[in-house]
């Protein structure tokens, strides 16, 4: 006597559907997850005041990059961590060698890398020198002896008349600078984090 078992359906090939079906909602979820969080980030760091460049800097890559796995995931970074790091943490920035932060005044002028130059920098290409003046109830001052141009930056006076000379602030002296925490990254991580799984039913159920 012979038994004969049909299954219909086919449970393996229907558990093989499942499995794929499973990959393409993992994996479309995390696409989708990636491109929120990296858009979220920009959004901040320019609603922050940061500027498109320095929210330019997120990226986001999907693993794999090519076709569908259940082990789909997304990373999101910056390109210049240190700078968005800094925003996000507010740290207490020291000078390293232990003595003054030099920050520039207004008529310091504008310079490359964001008005960042030291104040050895200043004297070569202003041609001026500086001088340490101590306030006893405030930030101590490097000034310089000059005059102020249309757009009120210090440089040298001329010589024959010395006129319109003054005596102008150049960089604030100070031990050390608390920066302003900006940013917030780690709430939109979390927020894109809890929403993954509500994304990989919604992508299952629309993927059948």
């Amino acid at each position: 006597m012979k038994l004969k078992l049909d299954i219909d359906p086919d449970i393996v090939a229907m558990m093989a559907a499942e499995v794929a079906a499973g990959e393409r909602a993992v994996t479309a979820a995390m696409r989708e997850v990636g491109t929120g969080l990296k858009s979220a980030w920009r959004l901040q760091i320019t609603g922050a005041g940061l500027g498109f460049r320095l929210a330019n800097s997120i990226r986001s890559q999907n693993f794999p990059r090519s076709g569908e796995s259940l082990d789909a995931a997304a990373l999101v970074w910056s390109k210049a961590p240190v700078i968005v790091g800094a925003h996000d943490t507010g740290p207490l920035i020291r000078s390293k060698n232990g003595f003054w932060l030099a920050i520039p005044l207004p008529a310091a002028g504008k310079f490359l890398r964001g008005g960042r130059i030291t104040p050895g920098e200043w004297e070569r290409r202003r041609g001026l020198r500086l001088r340490f003046v101590y306030r006893r109830t405030g930030p101590s001052l490097l000034v310089a002896e000059g005059r102020l141009n249309t757009k009120g930056q210090a440089v040298v006076s001329r010589p024959k008349t010395g006129r319109g000379k003054v005596t102008a602030p150049i960089f604030l002296l100070v031990p050390q600078v608390k920066l302003p925490k900006r940013l917030d990254l780690a709430r939109d991580a979390d927020r894109a984090f809890d929403g993954v799984p509500g994304l990989i039913v919604a992508n299952w159920v629309e993927g059948r």
